[in-house]
């Protein structure tokens, strides 16, 4: 009869574990307006980073336009500029720019920034950093942000 008790004791506290655990997962599941606050609070923490950055960016290397983007393919910020390479008579455009862009809410429950780095017409990069929403690191993502600024003026610096 011991053995019984025990074992039924058992079985009750397993089953007290198995509630108290399901109420937890309940407790870290975000409801489908709080993912959306919390990505619309991201992106706009997030884009106004991008912002920055770019600005200070085009205060170190005059030549660069500065422009903010909002719309369809996402929010954030690009700096573009055009030169002209004079080469045995003949005139080339070489093309620069950093595009950095937290993309628009899809199906997964994500905060999404890609950067594309071109320098004199060559991409030197294509990179993309996200996290789930439940897990959203703002730190996290504004120093990928900053390395990322940071590799593209390094790169442009060495080849102009």
């Amino acid at each position: 009869m011991e053995f019984e008790q025990r074992l039924k004791r058992a079985i009750q506290r397993g089953e007290q574990t198995r509630v108290a655990s399901d109420r937890a997962e309940q407790a870290r599941q975000l409801t489908a307006e709080e993912l959306k606050t919390r990505y619309s609070a991201g992106r706009i923490e997030v884009s106004e980073h991008i912002e920055n950055c770019l600005r200070k960016l085009v205060d170190y290397f005059p030549g660069f336009n500065f422009s903010s983007i909002v719309g369809d393919t996402g929010w954030g910020a690009k700096i573009v500029r055009d030169d002209i390479s004079l080469r045995a008579g003949r005139n080339e455009s070489q093309y620069s720019r950093l595009e950095l862009l937290v993309t628009p809410r899809g199906t997964a429950d994500i905060l999404e920034v890609v950067a594309k780095g071109t320098i004199r017409n060559r991409e030197v990069f294509h990179r993309r950093h996200y996290q789930r929403l439940i897990e959203l690191d703002i730190p996290v993502f504004n120093e990928q942000i900053d390395l990322w600024v940071v590799e593209y003026a390094e790169q442009f610096a060495a080849q102009t």
